[in-house]
């Protein structure tokens, strides 16, 4: 073939993007990665700004749940590129990886730059091309990919593309869901885009807010139905937020969707039973105030104590006049109305995108002969984890690998 016959275009140089671009390199194509934004992997930069969880150490079959109704149509590209094969690739780029307590997979440099920067050197080194401030608007009469560059219009005429756009979540670093618009007039179904991994709001009082903003709730349950998650929440000016959060955000959110609100309930002690708790309520207060006396018989911090005079304020109740039995089974189970959920532009990721019944085992668009598609602008959701990034490393490896097979074909 000529190298122009395995000319390949990737559009966005997220994890996806710069994946298919390295399958594709490695396997002899001519590649440009464009992008519109100045520099390269600017959400995979801000993903690891408080530690780069590459993916997670569970067992495969359960792994594999986490991507919930999708997981059908992921299984395949996550097992030909599983945890492992992640670890060990960052491993060939000088970013050994360990297990954290939770399962959770990180560099031991525990950052995204150092990683990032090994990759894009061996991009360049196996020849591949970087066009930056080059922003995508679709195509032309003949099929050609249009940019809107700082030199003017551009036309290409790749023999694949990879599309790896992203979702709509952080537009600022560059997925801004403009791809919607160009790929549904070509007759490609996309669903809605939702908030994932999102936090939520709750009218909390001025005096709970302006006293507690930003202070976490460590060590606690959160349950809504059938669903239980232990971890961290963290207080807002707007509502509440943190990992525990995110696990069940997807439930959350669909009840508010479909209801209006979503009743959470916390459990503040959730290693304690209900009568320790109460024998311990029972005792004598002396002249302690009554919040002083639940932080040291109760073990509660100030923001907890304060989430639980919040909760029973809105239930029109004292604290102080609760029997020690009713104090402990509100401290396990504090009720907090969710009204709606924080704006699609502040979530982590997001749930939407490219039906999968639009792609092809190869993640090609049926509708777009030798254009394929990764990473999070498929319509797909996952826990925070190391999920999120687990699959759009997958699938970039997928298209890459597909886009591949149609240069070859």
């Amino acid at each position: 073939m000529s190298s122009h016959s395995k000319s390949a275009a990737i559009i966005g140089a997220g994890p996806a993007g710069l994946m298919a671009a390295e399958v594709l390199a490695q396997g002899g194509a001519s590649v440009t990665v464009y992008d519109a934004m100045p520099s390269a992997g600017r959400k995979f930069l801000m993903a690891g700004r408080g530690g780069l969880n590459l993916t997670h150490s569970e067992p495969m079959p359960q792994f594999l749940v986490r991507y919930r109704e999708a997981m059908p149509h992921l299984t395949a590209a996550i097992e030909a590129f599983p945890p492992q094969a992640l670890r060990d690739w960052s491993e060939t780029l000088g970013q050994e990886t360990f297990v954290g307590s939770s399962g959770r997979v990180f560099p031991k440099a525990f950052k995204a730059s150092p990683l990032l920067r090994a990759w894009l050197r061996r991009l360049a080194s196996q020849g591949v091309q970087f066009a930056l401030r080059h922003r995508w608007v679709g195509w032309d009469e003949q099929s050609r990919l249009r940019f809107e560059t700082p030199g003017g219009p551009l036309v290409v005429d790749p023999c694949a593309t990879v599309l790896a756009l992203g979702g709509v979540s952080w537009p600022r670093l560059g997925s801004d869901g403009a791809w919607t618009e160009i790929l549904a007039a070509r007759g490609v179904k996309i669903s809605q885009f939702r908030p994932a991994n999102s936090g939520f709001t709750v009218a909390w009082s001025d005096i709970f807010r302006d006293r507690f903003e930003g202070q976490p709730l460590k060590g606690v349950a959160l349950t809504f139905g059938q669903h239980t998650v232990r971890g961290e929440a963290i207080v807002t000016s707007t509502g509440i937020e943190g990992g525990a959060v995110y696990a069940l955000s997807a439930e959350l959110r669909e009840a508010i969707q479909r209801d209006g609100q979503a009743a959470l309930s916390i459990a503040l002690r959730p290693d304690a039973e209900i009568g320790e708790l109460t024998a311990k309520l029972s005792a004598a207060k002396g002249k302690q105030s009554f919040s002083n006396f639940l932080r040291k018989a109760a073990n509660l911090s100030p923001v907890a104590i304060g989430l639980l005079q919040e909760a029973a304020k809105a239930s029109g109740m004292s604290l102080s006049s609760l029997s020690p039995a009713d104090l402990a089974r509100m401290i396990q189970a504090v009720p907090v109305q969710l009204d709606g959920v924080s704006p699609i532009a502040r979530a982590i990721s997001t749930a939407g995108g490219i039906a999968f019944d639009e792609l092809d085992a190869d993640f090609m668009l049926r509708r777009l002969p030798g254009v394929f598609a990764a990473g999070e602008m498929l319509d797909w959701e996952a826990p925070t984890g190391g999920y999120l990034l687990q699959a759009s490393f997958a699938t970039g490896v997928a298209a890459g690998r597909g886009a591949l097979r149609w240069l070859n074909s």
